[in-house]
């Protein structure tokens, strides 16, 4: 059995080693903050006080931190990384992850990104949509774990596409949140009951089961206990615009919705379940 380094373990990081754990593998885990990799530790996991600890008999190498250039400043303070397979999980820009594959290739290692769709619910359940970058011989040999939190992992293409598949993917959860809370204000206002309008909306081309997972908590306005937080969707609608500048996509109209994320920092609703900047739309 594969033992990992899980250098990471927030809501998804300790969820994917919970479900690695669960399958029989062996986890050496760190995180900044150290009580984080309580639960795991429990599950059977060692825990480690500095990632370069970790790589004790650990073949791979499993990121799942906060963005890029963290997990560059992580995987350079490992060292030399005498053949093992890096693989970062979380979210980070096409040229952050075309830059670090360079920089673990110069460590001595083989890389291989994996961002995910989904979050603790789907990785405790084996659901996640894996969208993986790299070479085909490396996501051959990590498949049969990848298998263990995705049933159908899926080779995008070379280091990047599966960065971009990710941001784009980021990018329609941003945007259909937004499209969906706009004409919910709409119907409000006009007086027109909300479950009226989605028995027209549901039947057509223009649903998306996104709506009804998160309608309760938009007319409740309860954001509590998210899984995706609204401060990490700006974040992630920041880096496609940033990759789309420099892919010379025209995202200009996104410009509107990053500016209207931007003033839930510093508030509750940052931290809050991504679907809260419903209440950024509701009129002054």
């Amino acid at each position: 059995m594969t033992t990992f380094s899980l250098l990471g373990t927030g809501l998804l990081g300790a969820a994917i080693g919970h479900r690695l754990l669960e399958r029989g593998f062996t986890l050496n885990v760190w995180n900044r903050n150290s009580r984080r990799c309580g639960s795991l530790v429990e599950a059977g996991a060692q825990q480690v006080k500095h990632p370069t600890e970790s790589l004790d008999r650990a073949s791979v190498v499993l990121t799942v931190l906060r963005d890029g250039p963290v997990t560059a400043e992580v995987v350079k303070s490992l060292g030399p990384l005498d053949g093992r397979t890096v693989v970062p999980m979380g979210t980070m820009g096409i040229s952050e992850s075309v830059a670090l594959a360079d920089q673990v290739q110069m460590q001595g290692g083989a890389y291989l990104e994996a961002p995910v769709l989904g979050s603790r619910p789907e990785a405790l359940q084996g659901d996640l949509l894996v969208m993986a970058g790299g070479e085909q011989s490396v996501f051959d040999a990590q498949l049969s774990w990848l298998s263990t939190l995705a049933s159908q992992p899926r080779l995008m293409g070379p280091v990047g596409t599966g960065a971009a598949a990710k941001l784009a993917l980021n990018q329609l959860i941003a945007s259909l949140t937004h499209g969906y809370s706009l004409a919910l204000r709409l119907v409000e206002a006009s007086g027109l009951e909300i479950e009226r309008f989605m028995e027209v909306l549901r039947p057509s081309a223009l649903y998306a089961p996104t709506v009804d997972k998160k309608l309760k908590r938009m007319l409740s306005h309860q954001y509590g206990d998210p899984n995706f937080s609204t401060s990490l969707l700006r974040k992630d609608l920041r880096l496609f615009l940033r990759e789309a500048q420099l892919a010379g996509v025209n995202a200009s109209a996104l410009q509107g919705l990053a500016t209207l994320l931007e003033s839930a920092e510093g508030t509750d609703l940052d931290s809050g379940d991504y679907c809260a900047l419903h209440e950024l739309t509701a009129g002054r």
